[in-house]
């Protein structure tokens, strides 16, 4: 029984191979892509599960295949690189992409990744789709993924709603970034924490009133992150 199916686009044939190979192990399908601009078409007309993207590929370079594949269908996408930079990494987050994956790296540990983001994706809004979390100018809907903060609406990357779900279903109590990374990513690594801090920073862009002097996400500093409700008076 196939556990779904998985698309990999990128140009270098022996990753492509290596990285199918062990996914088929894990009983998923495998379709691939050898430019940017075929892994947009087979992503938007062959339906997959989810697509693992290389940046430097020729036509279409990864994040903009990532961005139009995207603004056409809800597939998560877990992206490749061979820098460790985190300003791709903000790039690639902005776009909405869903992992970043740098390289060289583990086949194994690629498989777990996209064992976590399918798990997310599939199974999240069957757990709270009814509801709502309300406080003074806030209103989060989890089904519609709704969001109105001091009475206009807000337009949150998945990564986002996510977190900020999460927080605001919790206020006051004290996350870690490695705290946020399990339970938002589901990824043990530490390195990987410099991710919360692009989506805390960017979160904050869209829901505060002015994001240097944040009044609902605010840092604990040496300890983490918390949501703090907004007073009636505010």
């Amino acid at each position: 029984m196939s556990n779904g199916t998985i698309l990999i686009a990128d140009d270098d044939r022996r990753i492509v191979k290596i990285v199918s190979h062990t996914l088929e192990q894990e009983g998923y399908k495998i379709m691939a892509a050898q430019d940017g601009e075929e892994a947009v078409r087979l992503a938007t007309t062959m339906n997959p599960d989810l697509v693992i993207m290389d940046i430097m590929m020729p036509k279409l370079d990864g994040l903009e295949a990532s961005q139009k594949i995207k603004a056409k269908v809800d597939v998560p996408i877990i992206i490749l690189s061979a820098k460790d930079d985190v300003v791709d990494k903000i790039v690639g987050f902005k776009m909405g992409v869903d992992d970043y994956q740098t390289k060289p790296f583990s086949p194994a540990e690629l498989a777990l990744r996209v064992k976590a983001v399918l798990r997310r994706s599939k199974s999240a809004p069957e757990k709270k789709n009814k509801e709502v979390l309300e406080y003074p100018h806030v209103r989060i809907e989890y089904s519609t993924r709704l969001v109105r903060i001091w009475g206009k609406e807000v337009t949150l990357t998945a990564k986002e709603f996510d977190m900020l779900w999460l927080m605001a279903s919790h206020p006051n109590q004290i996350f870690s970034r490695l705290q946020l990374l399990e339970q938002i990513w589901e990824s043990h690594f530490e390195g990987d924490e410099d991710t919360v801090t692009v989506h805390i920073r960017r979160l904050r862009r869209k829901i505060e009133k002015d994001a240097a002097n944040p009044d609902l996400i605010k840092t604990v500093w040496g300890v983490g992150y918390k949501f703090e409700p907004p007073k009636e008076k505010e």
